[in-house]
């Protein structure tokens, strides 16, 4: 198992992440699983065993229960591993069990230290923005649970670029805990975060955290137009992530499936290969109905994909130039920096 530093702090997490929505199966999080502690033991196991050292979970994840059943399952080992949860969604129908006030921040940490049955959460992460709440009381917040130890380092999640710049730049003026991380969608289904959220990243030195790198499952290479898979995650109400591009979907799949066979494995550890392999990118948040799949998506870690290989990819699932970049592309690609190029430089 690789390890990567966690943007630019010391933390060093491996390049796979053990991803906890499938425990619990509470209200709409039964159409992702409903793995109970005896299994979720087992996985967190195989996990450990594989070099895994980071589990991310969430309050909002079956309302509390994948939580509590993290925290059943690694007590006694909770030295061996970092742990990070997030706090945002709705916890109850009250006017303030929701958003990222100064209440439902702190309230929300010592909800998740319960549940977890720890004493400091390695990795905090507001899950998502929050429009009414002003920036520095988010902050001050997270600055009060930092000081009193019961959170080692804060992150983002589901931002857009001039949010996360906002946040960024509120941090620094003020003193505030910066962000070291965000955790963004992205994978070969779509690549928007690739317009913002990778040269943010590059630039302001955040480390990438990716939920969903197999899109739901579309890019297991069960989803095909000549085939389609009698039960899973994209058969139910759970829209999460949308598909725009039907027919590029299906293109990138059969390119998937075509070097899964030159490698003798399964399209998804070739889709989990290729994100491995862009810019910016630490870690990847695998989660697993079975133990069968769990132990797929392990062996992604190990998987290496050549130059070619990784063209075709690229190819079959790019996404065209929005204004500005087109343009930027055209007149100012004597003066672009890394973070531009992450983008840019296929273009040029």
């Amino acid at each position: 198992m690789e390890y990567r530093e966690l943007g630019r702090s010391g933390l060093r997490v491996s390049v796979l992440t053990m991803g906890t929505m499938t425990f619990g199966g509470g209200g709409k999080f039964a159409y992702v699983g409903d793995t109970g502690v005896e299994e979720a033991r087992k996985q967190i196991d195989m996990c450990l065993d594989a070099g895994v050292n980071l589990i991310d979970t969430a309050d909002v994840y079956s309302t509390g229960l994948s939580e509590e059943i993290v925290g059943k399952a690694i007590q006694g080992r909770r030295d061996d591993l970092l742990l990070a949860t997030k706090v945002r969604m709705p916890m109850g129908d009250g006017p303030n069990d929701a958003g990222l006030s100064r209440h439902h921040v702190i309230t929300g940490a010592e909800a998740s230290l319960r549940r977890l049955g720890t004493d400091h959460i390695d990795l905090y992460q507001v899950h998502e923005w929050d429009g009414r709440t002003p920036v520095e009381e988010t902050l001050a917040a997270l600055d009060h649970l930092v000081s009193a130890g019961k959170v080692r380092y804060v992150g983002v999640s589901n931002y857009t670029g001039w949010q996360l710049m906002k946040a960024l730049g509120t941090a620094d003026r003020l003193g505030l805990p910066r962000f070291v991380s965000q955790q963004i969608y992205y994978s070969l289904q779509a690549r928007d975060s690739e317009y913002e959220l990778i040269p943010a990243a590059i630039d302001q030195g955040l480390g990438v955290l990716v939920w969903s790198p197999l899109a739901g499952g579309l890019l297991s290479g069960r989803y095909r137009r000549d085939a389609q898979p009698s039960e899973g995650r994209q058969l139910t109400e759970w829209n999460e992530p949308p598909v725009r591009d039907q027919e590029q979907l299906y293109d990138t799949v059969e390119v998937l499936v075509d070097i899964a066979g030159e490698h003798g494995v399964s399209a998804a550890q070739v889709a989990l290969a290729w994100l491995l392999g862009r810019p910016a990118i630490t870690s990847l948040v695998v989660g697993a109905r079975t133990s069968e799949q769990l132990a797929d998506n392990l062996a992604a870690a190990e998987l290496k994909l050549t130059a070619e290989q990784r063209a075709r990819l690229d190819e079959v699932s790019r996404q065209p130039l929005l204004y500005p970049y087109w343009h930027q592309a055209a007149t100012a690609s004597d003066r672009l920096s890394p973070a531009d190029l992450s983008l840019l430089g296929p273009h040029l």
